[in-house]
């Protein structure tokens, strides 16, 4: 029988891919590789027979693709993504196995895909990318490509997210990375990039209605999407991806720390210790010590999240819009990631991914076979089935709006 390691799986996203998968039959064995011994061993109770814990450093190149041999498919959810993404990636083609993450640093990604010909020649397919956003944002534009318009015209990527139960150092430190990066756009069928903070990054925000959240301002965010669709679904003369985290008082106080300056990493002394610190050590733990009471002050509640794609473009020689909606009242972030790699690895292992190399999701994965996987998915989850968390409005050239079930 197959086996699986989800390298990261103690993480948030990491232990809702290993439990997504433990519900599946596709694979005998699923390996928690990560460094963290204790979580380790409190997430293989949940199912002792079939998930084991591995310690497992990817800082050892070498170890790791030996280990790596040992698996039929790969799955990583370690971040920072931009130092760890393309060196476990490289891991895996060295190893020959399948791969597949949940990489959502633009960096990272130019990285990954420099690796294409080396995947190519070792024969092994390997999925970047393959989470929320990225990932199920990919699959539903080239749905909408495909299937339900003649030409897309626009693609606009837009998510919303909070109140995980926990939120590590690796997720902030990425939200700060993303905030401190070039954003890039792709524009008027040309690409460039904006900065979070100027002038024409703020002229980019918008207000959004997210279905089962409400109304919330989004920002650019440096996701690649923008980089990626834009060679694989012709035509299309814009793609943006817009973003924000719940509650805003949470997200605006990041915002504030790193526009005073305190996500720089030159150390810095503090009432004249000796010992010098970074403002981005203070900032991170700062920030994991005030969401707590961030999150009780405005009574957040459950998590809960939602991405929403508007994909706009002709039918039939008419102005068309599809508007895809995945949302949850009570899941957010690790479920909202966690299950599409988790998808991915079966795909993989079923065959329904063959195509070589390193691709991104609109690239290999069908979006109706993910979509099939999906369902699959809500059927274990529940006796009867349960109801998809996916809406998918078709709005035509007269305002007029049509829901459609798949």
């Amino acid at each position: 029988m197959a086996r699986v390691i989800i390298l990261g799986g103690c993480g948030v996203v990491g232990s809702v891919a290993t439990k997504t998968l433990a519900a599946f039959p596709d694979f005998s064995e699923i390996i928690i590789g990560d460094i963290n011994t204790t979580r380790g061993q409190e997430l293989i109770q949940s199912s002792p027979e079939k998930i084991k814990y591995q310690y497992i450093d990817v800082n050892n190149f070498e170890k790791l693709v030996n280990t790596l041999k040992e698996f039929d498919v790969v799955v990583n959810t370690i971040g920072p993504f931009y130092k760890y993404g393309p060196l476990v990636l490289k891991a895996a083609i060295q190893a020959g196995k399948k791969y597949v993450d949940v990489s959502d640093d633009v960096d990272a990604t130019q990285s990954a895909l420099k690796l294409h010909s080396e995947a190519k020649s070792a024969e092994v397919s390997a999925i970047i990318g393959l989470g929320s956003s990225p990932g199920v944002t990919n699959i539903l534009a080239r749905f909408a490509a495909t299937d339900l318009l003649d030409e897309v015209i626009s693609i606009d990527l837009y998510h919303a997210h909070g109140g995980e139960p926990i939120e590590g150092p690796g997720v902030i430190f990425h939200r700060i990375h993303a905030m401190t990066t070039d954003i890039p756009v792709f524009i008027d069928g040309a690409f460039k990039t904006v900065n979070f903070f100027s002038e024409e990054g703020k002229s980019l925000e918008e207000d959004i209605e997210f279905e089962k959240l409400g109304n919330y301002r989004v920002h650019p965010y440096p996701h690649p999407e923008t980089i990626t669709i834009p060679q694989y679904i012709p035509k299309v003369k814009r793609v943006t991806n817009k973003g924000t985290v719940l509650p805003p008082e949470y997200f605006n106080l990041i915002i504030d720390l790193v526009r005073n300056g305190l996500h720089e990493e030159t150390p810095i002394s503090v009432k004249g210790s000796p010992a010098k610190i970074k403002p981005i050590d203070f900032a991170i733990s700062y920030i994991i010590h005030a969401r707590d009471r961030i999150l009780k002050e405005t009574n957040f509640g459950t998590q809960r999240g939602c991405v929403k794609i508007v994909v706009k473009g002709k039918k039939a020689d008419k102005d068309h819009t599809i508007v895809f909606s995945l949302a949850s009242e009570d899941q957010a972030l690790g479920e909202g990631t966690g299950m599409p790699v988790a998808f991915g690895a079966i795909m993989l292992q079923r065959d329904l991914i063959t195509d070589k190399g390193v691709l991104p999701p609109e690239a290999c994965v069908n979006p109706m076979e993910f979509l099939g996987i999906l369902q699959e998915h809500l059927s274990l989850e529940t006796a009867s089935g349960g109801a998809s968390p996916l809406t998918i409005e078709s709005i035509d050239a007269e305002g007029k709006t049509e829901k459609i079930t798949i």
